[in-house]
């Protein structure tokens, strides 16, 4: 299952939710969508009625929600997907939970690690590589450190600033 949204709280009186995305494609709150809701052990289906932009927010009423009461048992939980779900990535791109056991290797084929995850940062996307030290190494995602990302092999190149590693 994919993390695709936190429901945060109530908006206005009919029902509405404001859903933090947590998805590079917020097309995918569309009306008719459907999500597992989740709060700890509590889950139920849900379907998109209405969605609309606020902000870096999206406000959306569910079907059979009504009123803010039913919004505001709903906050706190999380929107997920089966993985069938996600969007096909665009070239170049990858999603963070599919990177993650990837090796990762320098440009001679030396082994640094494996892959732990993928993620956005505020100074941009990282990478966090699993060396068997202490603490997974943070790799900035981008070129040239990122040299190439090998989905067939299931592979990323890195050519990483000497001492990187070594953090």
């Amino acid at each position: 299952m994919l993390l695709v949204g936190i429901v945060r709280r109530p908006h206005g009186t009919a029902g509405e939710v404001s859903v933090e995305p947590a998805t590079d494609f917020p097309e995918r709150f569309a009306a008719g969508a459907r999500f597992l809701w989740r709060r700890e052990e509590v889950e139920r289906a849900v379907s998109v009625v209405t969605a609309r932009p606020h902000g870096a927010r999206i406000l959306i009423r569910f079907e059979g929600v009504e009123g803010v009461a039913a919004a505001r048992s709903l906050a706190g939980g999380e929107l997920w997907i089966p993985e069938e779900d996600a969007i096909p990535p665009p070239e170049d791109f990858y999603y963070g939970h599919e990177v993650e056991g990837w090796r990762c290797e320098d440009r001679a084929g030396r082994v640094l690690g494996r892959a732990q995850r993928l993620t956005q940062t505020p100074g941009g996307a990282m990478l966090f590589v699993d060396t068997g030290g202490a603490e997974p190494v943070p790799v900035p995602f981008v070129r040239p450190i990122v040299v190439s990302v090998e989905r067939a092999e299931k592979r990323i190149v890195l050519d990483p600033p000497a001492g990187l590693m070594e953090l």
